[in-house]
């Protein structure tokens, strides 16, 4: 039985703002994006600037070494543009580097074979090719109109200052320190003496920061050169040169032939309400079938409503996992992810996901940099003879799922960190602002179920007794509560437009995360 209180009570205010409104799991990147707004940027600026400073505050999430997704909306013309930055292996790779070790299934967050010595989940086997930067860049090449250099001086700024390590990220610390200790520049970054997850005393007030100046020194050059410059001339040279002498195969050949993909959003019929996707190997698709079940239930009370969520994510899922064999999609656990939306006064909206897959990706950190680079390997399947099986120069899939919507008077941009539990919270609070007519105060704050794969639900306790009675008879129901650690739920961030009024809110439980205006309250 869970000792956790069960009288306390934690809720998110939301204020209204005709002004633009930055969604992010990190209030300081938050309002990173929001002074751009104020200084009279674009959402595609908002979205640069809180990028980047959440890859310095939350480097564990996310950062220039990962990547990830985005779809954009865009208030002059109505189109929605989906960018796909997602990671891919490197072109030397050597599939033999990865035995199978005979040891049954890894432990990490996919049920491959496991490998000798885990080298596609940690080490600096397990990075892929970094995307998003390029695609950040290519966003606001097309749409942006503050200088690049500006919109980086944030992260530049928190990085020389160096993240300040609280309760909250001293937690998230510990739990991968043993293996953080095995790389001697994450354990200089993240650990004391090599061994003890930096932190303060528990009554005392935090004072302990992260030497982030390799990585303020590496913003400022990219500053300079913009976007490209990640992948071409001294940063690329450098970050491939760190990572090669670790035993990994990235080269500087492979950062200068990346470049993301640009195109139209998948559109999603729904009721009254279009959707607009993530098109490929992405959780866009699933999104989409989760939807066009629910259109066909009956939506009109919680006990209709959860019943439904439950069975259509339930057949969502199963025709992913059916399909594997078919298209390489694969589900996900819980990783390294974050997620943030924006609306301007203009109406422009971006629903922005970037990861490094798993917590503190590989656990390498590029010493020239001051990155942490991702895990992107980790996404395929080691057996060979497979459409994901592992292979040199390909691209790794996706379980992200950022969503614009329009119904009515009403747009919103959405979307969650949380691996495979993405879905079932996106579609859950699309739902709710479509079906029952939430504003985003009452969606965020609503009970979630989550069904992703497992052959059960996962339902809020708080559900009444009559929803999770109708929930049982779909399927097996444990419930649990909503808490900062671990997320059972997701952890999503959003933004709603209704006419010119904005809003914005994130996970309730999450202690970092925050909407900032552009407007003063």
């Amino acid at each position: 039985m869970s000792a956790l209180s069960k009288t306390q009570e934690i809720r998110k205010h939301v204020i209204e703002t005709q002004g633009g409104v930055v969604a992010a799991q990190h209030r300081q990147a938050a309002e990173a994006g929001a002074e751009v707004l104020r200084a009279g940027g674009d959402a595609v600026d908002a979205a640069v600037a809180t990028s980047f400073a959440i890859g310095v505050l939350e480097p564990w999430m996310s950062g220039p070494a990962g990547g990830g997704a985005a779809v954009h909306w865009r208030a002059d013309t109505g189109q929605a543009v989906a960018i796909n930055f997602g990671m891919r292996s490197p072109k030397n790779l050597n599939v033999g580097d990865y035995p199978l070790s005979g040891a049954g299934k890894a432990d990490d967050l996919f049920p491959w074979e496991r490998v000798v010595e885990d080298r596609n989940i940690e080490g600096a086997r397990a990075i892929a090719v970094p995307g998003t930067v390029d695609g950040i860049g290519q966003a606001h090449a097309r749409w942006g109109r503050m200088p690049w250099a500006d919109l980086l001086a944030p992260a530049i700024s928190h990085a020389r200052t160096g993240m300040l390590v609280d309760w909250y990220a001293a937690l998230l610390i510990a739990s991968v320190a043993r293996s953080l200790a095995k790389d001697p520049d994450a354990a200089a970054l993240f650990l004391e003496d090599g061994i003890w997850p930096k932190g303060s005393g528990w009554t005392a007030i935090p004072d302990n920061r992260l030497d982030q100046r390799a990585m303020a020194d590496m913003l400022e050059v990219l500053a300079k050169g913009g976007a490209r410059a990640f992948y071409e001339g001294d940063i690329a040279q450098t970050l491939a040169g760190d990572v090669q002498a670790k035993g990994g195969s990235l080269s500087a050949d492979d950062l200068a032939g990346y470049r993301a993909w640009m195109g139209a959003a998948r559109p999603v019929p729904y009721r009254d309400a279009l959707f607009h996707v993530m098109p490929g190997l992405t959780a866009g698709p699933t999104f989409a079938r989760v939807m066009e079940q629910l259109s066909e239930a009956d939506m009109s009370t919680p006990v209709q409503a959860y019943p439904a969520y439950a069975r259509a994510l339930s057949h969502a899922y199963a025709e992913r996992l059916g399909k594997m064999g078919d298209t390489g999609e694969v589900p996900e656990a819980p990783g390294c992810t974050t997620h943030f939306s924006v609306v301007d006064r203009a109406g422009n909206m971006v629903a922005h996901t970037q990861t490094l897959l798993s917590a503190f990706g590989s656990r390498v950190v590029s010493p020239a940099t001051g990155l942490l680079m991702n895990n992107g390997i980790m996404w395929f399947d080691p057996v060979q003879g497979k459409p994901n099986s592992l292979a040199p120069n390909k691209a790794c899939l996706m379980n992200v799922c950022p969503v614009l919507g329009h119904q009515g008077t009403r747009s919103f941009a959405l979307g969650a960190s949380g691996g495979r539990k993405i879905v079932s919270a996106v579609s859950q609070l699309a739902s709710f602002m479509t079906d029952r007519t939430m504003d985003i105060e009452a969606a965020f704050h609503a009970p979630r179920i989550d069904v992703s794969g497992g052959g059960g639900a996962v339902a809020d306790e708080t559900l009444p007794k009559d929803v999770l009675t109708a929930l049982a008879s779909v399927m097996p129901v444990q419930t649990t509560r909503r808490t900062v650690m671990p997320y059972a739920f997701a952890c999503p961030a959003g933004v709603m437009r209704d006419g010119n009024v904005n809003t914005g809110c994130t996970e309730i439980m999450s202690p970092w995360g925050d909407a900032a205006l552009e407007e003063a309250p």
